[in-house]
């Protein structure tokens, strides 16, 4: 996190966070639900997701596919996934205390980069199994895989309607509904191998199929991974343009220069400022900074910004300095 330097008096520090909106109305044409429309959608999911890992992995062992296995492997990464989604965006809204002067909303962060090496893990996982496989291609109950993939569909393509509409603006629940997308365009793709295996008996398509899956999910997941990576080393977010901000800065009212202009993600729908803005004339009052506040927030979607302002007499800045 970047570190705030407490100054003399005489360079007035003002600190405004809105904490009245913990980020879930934002402006600039940023919005996701209510929360607690994600916390009934992860509990449904979580549990139809459960209970459908049971039954194919059972089905998979039973048919002797590995493709209904390797979908129920990585349907049971996405319910370990999801638990750790949900129990992310319970913890950004926790308070801050003495220990996480910002809370715990970057836990969100962490998760988003979790789900995405989760199934990474699992890739691994289906993909040597299928390898094995091809050699020697077992008998396959077609019909079992057929009927109980098609109810994978049905299963996840429910659990995916539920986040969509918050998997625009938030990276965690963009975690959540790209798993279950990918989900149920595998069921597709396994209820599909299925009905071909029914009339030809060519088994090999089972492990093929599984290759196919773990290549569907790499594709899904390497964004989410690239993104919550950069998140988690504080990277500017993707929404959001530097030299924009610092042209609005430097164009206020009375502002001389600026320095230190740090932007990072504090969860993965908050972002936060903290600028040195030098102003000769001294400082200029708070409906002066207010104004900027507001203007970050609605303008650039950064809702808490930290403004230091300075006469330009110190050379003292923080010590990071960005090369372009």
């Amino acid at each position: 996190m970047p570190h705030h330097h407490d100054h003399s008096s005489e360079h007035s520090h003002k600190h405004s966070h809105g904490h009245d909106d913990h980020g879930h109305a934002h402006a600039g044409g940023h919005h996701h639900g209510n929360p607690t429309d994600h916390g009934r959608a992860f509990v449904i999911a979580i549990v139809l997701n459960s209970l459908f890992v049971i039954i194919e992995f059972g089905y998979g062992f039973i048919a002797n596919s590995t493709a209904l296995m390797a979908d129920a492997g990585h349907n049971l990464s996405d319910v370990l996934g999801l638990a750790l989604a949900w129990g992310a965006a319970i913890l950004a809204r926790k308070a801050p205390n003495e220990k996480f002067t910002y809370g715990l909303r970057s836990s969100s962060i962490l998760a988003a980069l979790a789900n995405a090496m989760f199934l990474l893990v699992a890739c691994g996982a289906i993909a040597f199994e299928a390898i094995i496989r091809f050699s020697q291609p077992p008998v396959i109950a077609s019909m079992t895989v057929t009927v109980v993939a098609t109810i994978g569909i049905i299963i996840n393509g429910v659990s995916a309607w539920l986040f969509m509409n918050g998997s625009k603006d938030d990276l965690n629940i963009r975690g959540a509904y790209l798993h279950m997308a990918a989900d149920a365009a595998i069921s597709l793709g396994v209820a599909l191998t299925g009905i071909v295996m029914l009339f030809t008996a060519w088994y090999w398509l089972d492990p093929v199929v599984s290759l196919l899956i773990v290549a569907v999910i790499i594709a899904g997941t390497w964004g989410l991974l690239r993104d919550s990576v950069k998140l988690a080393l504080n990277a500017v977010p993707s929404h959001i343009n530097v030299t924009d901000v610092d042209n609005y800065l430097r164009s206020c009212e009375g502002v001389a220069s600026i320095h230190d202009l740090h932007i990072w993600a504090m969860s993965t729908t908050e972002s936060a400022l903290t600028v040195h803005l030098v102003i000769p004339a001294g400082y200029p009052g708070d409906d002066f900074i207010d104004e900027i506040t507001h203007t970050l927030k609605d303008k650039f979607n950064i809702q808490h910004s930290t403004l230091q302002v300075e006469q330009g007499t110190t050379n003292h800045s923080c010590g990071l300095h960005t090369h372009s």
